[in-house]
């Protein structure tokens, strides 16, 4: 299987992480956003020219969670995607609301703090950076309620949940995103962290 991912794209990085922890090893296709040509390489397989996008000979799949979920289905024996249907709905809907919610929040900080200085030579917006703190401090509160009394997101082992939610966190430092203060989401993080698939997929910035 290919993938096309650029190593610091939290969106790659859930599908990476979860690779490393089923033991499949994807051919990785770096792509460059800031190049023409790669940008046309990505727009052939997806016209949303978005990574990460797998290729598996003939079928192509767009959409990280998805992606993530395809991996799982391929691997006997997994245990990060369960097969019953509660516990996998219960899944299901921690990664929906990682890429509604959660993500979404952290990559408004994410743009404001890093990248769009970087790619447009602009200066952080104060009002679309305080819209994004808000939005997170929202959801923080609702996530960290959910791992009060919880070591991972969804029964009691690592799932493809934890990874989804976990990968924009990549960004905690770099970006200033602040959810230091929050203690339940602070200790899972740490979790997730030790794990092998974190720290193989660690991306030097």
């Amino acid at each position: 299987m290919h993938l096309y991912y650029h190593p610091v794209s939290s969106n790659a990085r859930r599908v990476t992480m979860a690779a490393h922890h089923l033991g499949i090893k994807l051919d990785l296709v770096e792509i460059n956003l800031a190049s023409a040509a790669d940008r046309r390489r990505l727009e052939e397989v997806n016209p949303n020219s978005k990574i990460p996008v797998l290729l598996d000979e003939d079928f192509v799949l767009t959409e990280s969670c998805a992606i993530m979920q395809y991996l799982a289905d391929c691997t006997p024996g997994q245990t990060v995607y369960p097969d019953d249907p509660i516990a996998r709905a219960d899944v299901n809907r921690w990664m929906f609301w990682a890429t509604q919610h959660f993500a979404p929040a952290i990559g408004v900080i994410v743009w404001e703090n890093v990248w769009k200085k970087v790619v447009h030579g602009i200066d952080t917006d104060p009002v679309e950076l305080a819209r994004g703190q808000r939005d997170l401090a929202r959801f923080a509160t609702v996530l960290d309620a959910h791992l009060a009394d919880r070591q991972w997101l969804c029964g009691d082992a690592v799932t493809l949940a934890d990874y989804a939610m976990a990968a924009p966190m990549m960004y905690l430092e770099r970006a200033n995103v602040p959810l230091t203060q929050y203690q339940h989401i602070m200790a899972w993080f740490g979790r997730v962290q030790d794990l092998p698939a974190w720290r193989h997929t660690t991306a030097v910035f």
